[in-house]
């Protein structure tokens, strides 16, 4: 409600560059700290607040998208009614500035440029946005997410626009990542070759097992003494799903260790190979700690069944410690991937 009034007063000011003197700063503010509320606020009232620029001349869709805010990019594409302008516009660099910063249309000396969003996006997000989400991968994953997304809301055309420098946006996004992608690569390759390891131990145990029963064979017929005992089934399942989910999530962390790592590859095929392997190795565990537990009832508790007890007990403790210090990588993972996703879902504009 105050901002209402303020901006109301504000709009029945009758000299334009006293208007953009008392909204300019707020609403740079506005668009800097991701609250669309206020933008919206703001517009209804003084709709050539559209035209602000940063201290960087940036317009609306240009510092939005410099400064990684979600909330009003999501705004601009769905309710700013001139976006077709702003989704067009070019952005020139600077060689000097005349005039004050923030204003609309003011004459500057600039070098002969036509960067698109598409070059502005490709540039790297700043420091205190990228530390928002965990993780060198995620924060490349994050990064290329909002390439794509901008790939879509400019022309066609732009994918492939050259600037100043004759670079095309992608160009301009390898090289100004290319830090980033490799601190991605190497969090990526410690992460698998630790979960390989564990993989590799659960294969040889679980194979061990296999051909080394609880209770021993029978000296004529060569079966399992306890083959016909249910818990020698619980057994043989869980022992056969550990081996065959541990030897499919070890191939997963290797497929991670040996990946190409291009910039594109963080956005769906490593943490998507990543997501699989941690689930794989977690049901190998669980199956592999259920078999453990079967082969300990088998032998000791069959004629005091209050062993259960705290067989069952000592069963969840390291699948509880699994889920307490594993799930929050693998919820991140699959939310950053596959979940509802930053940007609104919007129709391509022509």
């Amino acid at each position: 409600m105050l901002l209402d009034c303020i901006c109301k007063k504000v709009g029945d000011l009758e000299e334009y560059e006293e208007i953009l003197d008392h909204c300019c700063l707020a609403f740079n503010l506005a668009v800097e700290n991701d609250i669309p509320e206020a933008i919206d606020v703001i517009i209804r009232y003084i709709p050539q607040a559209t035209w602000i620029k940063s201290s960087k001349d940036y317009n609306l869709s240009q510092n939005a998208i410099m400064n990684r805010s979600e909330n009003v990019y999501k705004f601009l594409v769905e309710k700013v009614a001139n976006n077709h302008i702003l989704r067009t516009c070019t952005y020139k660099e600077d060689d000097s500035t005349i005039g004050r910063p923030g204003y609309p249309f003011q004459k500057k000396k600039k070098k002969e440029d036509h960067s698109t969003l598409l070059h502005l996006v490709g540039k790297l997000a700043p420091i205190h946005k990228l530390n928002v989400v965990p993780g060198a991968a995620l924060q490349m994953q994050r990064e290329f997410q909002w390439f794509k997304e901008v790939e879509k809301f400019v022309f066609p055309s732009y994918k492939e626009k050259l600037n100043h420098k004759q670079e095309t946006p992608m160009t301009v996004f390898i090289k100004t990542h290319e830090e980033l992608r490799k601190d991605g690569e190497e969090w990526m390759k410690k992460t698998a070759d630790s979960y390989t390891i564990t993989a590799a131990l659960i294969i040889t145990i679980a194979f061990a097992a296999a051909i080394t029963v609880p209770g021993g064979n029978s000296g004529d017929t060569g079966k399992a003494i306890f083959e016909r005992q249910a818990s020698f089934i619980v057994f043989v399942v869980s022992d056969a799903i550990s081996l065959f989910t541990s030897s499919n999530s070890l191939l997963l962390f290797l497929s991670v260790l040996t990946a190409r790592y291009r910039e594109e590859d963080f956005l769906k095929t490593l943490p998507t190979r990543l997501i699989l392997g941690l689930v794989m190795l977690f049901m190998s565990m669980t199956s592999m700690i259920v078999a453990f537990s079967a082969t300990l009832y088998l032998l000791f508790g069959q004629e005091n069944t209050w062993i259960l007890i705290p067989i069952a007990v000592l069963t969840c403790l390291p699948i509880a410690s699994f889920i307490t210090l594993q799930f929050p990588l693998l919820t991140e993972l699959i939310r950053s991937t596959y979940g509802r996703g930053i940007f609104p879902k919007h129709p391509r504009r022509e």
